[in-house]
């Protein structure tokens, strides 16, 4: 093989030299060609946010990562925009930096309002009753537990509050309830128990404010509001009774007990 000494050699291929210093021609080369395919992605997530919804939303993009800002109106659309932008083609990466707007609504009217929302929805399925959320709110941002029946009653739930005027920001902190055969046998026995009770039948009338009954792995939970303590208490004696049950853990609230007190 013929030696070259001193020589450079050059790979054309690459557009660097040999010796490990690189061409100043092709890094040109390549920054411009980096440039262009930001300015693409970035031409491309405007045209995905061509909404009016999105019409305070800024983009930008460095090295194939999207940095999205300005505002919205709820907080659904800030999930959207995150949600259309890393579904383009050649996106590395997302930075939500989006605020949302819309109005300023004190936590506790926020909770109440969505408390009232998610208690009607999905009504007339056949889960309501199976479904125990919680809800806190701390400066418009919403933290959403308890139990699902499944997933659709889940995304169902954060959707409603996703939309709702003057949420912030949503924290996802319901878990589903695992498919079972056994739980869902003991969940249409624990209904029929406890709404077949002639003093607790009052409670099937509003299906929106049911004596709840969570079901996890054979594990039972009572939860809601009944008008007074002998109805916690049947509801309690009716639940035991069902077979196949380990636990019952009866968490039924009396209305106006924490008045009284």
């Amino acid at each position: 093989m013929k030696r070259f000494g001193a020589a450079v050699l050059l790979c054309v291929a690459c557009g660097f030299m040999l010796t490990g210093v690189p061409d100043k021609a092709a890094l040109a080369q390549a920054g411009a060609a980096v440039s262009g395919k930001d300015a693409e992605i970035q031409a491309d997530v405007m045209k995905a946010l061509d909404n009016k919804r999105f019409s305070n939303v800024k983009v930008s993009v460095q090295g194939g990562v999207v940095t999205l800002s300005g505002t919205v109106n709820l907080y659904a659309d800030k999930v959207d925009a995150d949600h259309k932008t890393h579904h383009r083609k050649d996106v590395r990466g997302v930075q939500n930096l989006i605020e949302v707007g819309g109005p300023t609504v004190e936590d506790v009217t926020l909770r109440d309002k969505l408390a009232e929302k998610l208690a009607y929805d999905r009504v007339g399925y056949g889960t309501t009753a199976f479904n125990a959320f919680t809800i806190g709110v701390q400066n418009g941002a919403v933290t959403l537990g308890g139990v699902a029946y499944g997933p659709v009653d889940k995304d169902s739930a954060i959707s409603l509050v996703s939309n709702y005027p003057g949420v912030k920001d949503v924290i996802d902190n319901i878990e589903v309830a695992p498919v079972s055969p056994m739980d869902d046998r003991i969940r249409l026995a624990e209904a029929r128990a406890i709404y077949g009770a002639p003093q607790l039948n009052k409670y099937a009338i509003d299906p929106a404010k049911p004596i709840r009954i969570t079901v996890v792995n054979g594990n039972v939970t009572l939860s809601g509001v009944v008008d007074n303590k002998g109805d916690k208490d049947v509801a309690n004696i009716r639940a035991n009774g069902v077979p196949g049950v380990f636990k019952v853990v009866n968490n039924l609230e009396v209305a106006g007990a924490s008045q009284e007190k």
